[in-house]
Order: structure tokens, then sequence, then C-alpha cells
């Protein structure tokens, strides 16, 4: 998912618990992993977070549905970037994980030759060379860490 400096860290930092999207007709379901790749001077995948509960719906309904639940880190500068859109989805974030070390845009095009980040957000399939990638950072942040032998 690509996402500004200020929501990633917004997110990484606890202060947003719902991530706000124009719907583009990709299926996100509770459970899943979300990786943000943060645009603007960063250009690199930063971390992730698990999905919690995800509202779906016109662009009112679902402001309206996530402002009840009180102080969720979404606020007036989130408005217009939902506003208007047919169909808008809240995604709660669970668990968000900022790497050790960032994956560079530049590290990702040497891999993947070509490679662009995705507008909004899409699906990564298992075997792909992204994903291979990113487990491969995952499982090395592991071992640094003591959890993997």
């Amino acid at each position: 998912m690509s996402i500004r400096p200020k929501f990633a860290y917004q997110i990484f930092t606890g202060v947003k618990k719902f991530e706000l999207r124009r719907s583009i007709g990709l299926d996100i379901e509770p459970g899943s992993r979300v990786v943000l790749y943060v645009s603007g001077k960063v250009k690199a995948i930063l971390g992730e977070f698990t999905v919690g509960r995800v509202i779906e719906g016109t662009a009112e309904y679902v402001w309206k549905t996530i402002r009840q639940y009180g102080d969720v880190g979404v606020d007036s500068d989130d408005w217009p970037y939902i506003k208007g859109a047919k169909k808008a989805i809240a995604i709660e974030v669970l668990n968000p994980v900022m790497y050790d070390r960032p994956i560079k845009l530049d590290e990702i095009k040497r891999v993947i030759p070509g490679f662009m980040p995705p507008l909004s957000y899409r699906i990564l399939y298992e075997g792909e060379p992204l994903y291979e990638l990113l487990l491969k950072k995952i499982v090395k942040r592991k071992v640094d860490r003591g959890s993997v032998k």
C-alpha cells in the first residue's frame, strides 16, 4: 500500500488507527498483512500492519462510522482523500511494525527492474519477487533478534 510519509508515521507511532482508501475493487480481509510503501522523499517500504476491521460503503458512511469509535487518528486532513468516492474503505490498523532497515525503491528496482509502486494498493502473491524480498527481510529481522535459530 502506498502512503504519504505523514500518515505512515502516524500509523507506526500508533496515532492513526484506521487508514482510509478509495475502493478499487480489491478485497482486504481482516487478518491480512499490509506492507507500507512510503512515498514522497522517503521512497521505501518501511513496515507493515495487520488488518483489523474493514468498513466499506460510501465515503459519508465510512467517515461517519469510524468517527463513532472516538479518537482513531483520522481527522479533517483525511476527508478530502475519500470525499466524493462512490465506494470508500476504512482499514483498521493493528500491530504496526516498522522494519529495522527500510527497503528503498532503488533496492527493489535492482531485484525487480521496472518496478513501480502502486498508486493505492495491490495484492502481493507468494513467490513473486517483491514477496520474496520482503520475506527475506522479515526472516532476517527475526534471526537478528534471536527469534529464529
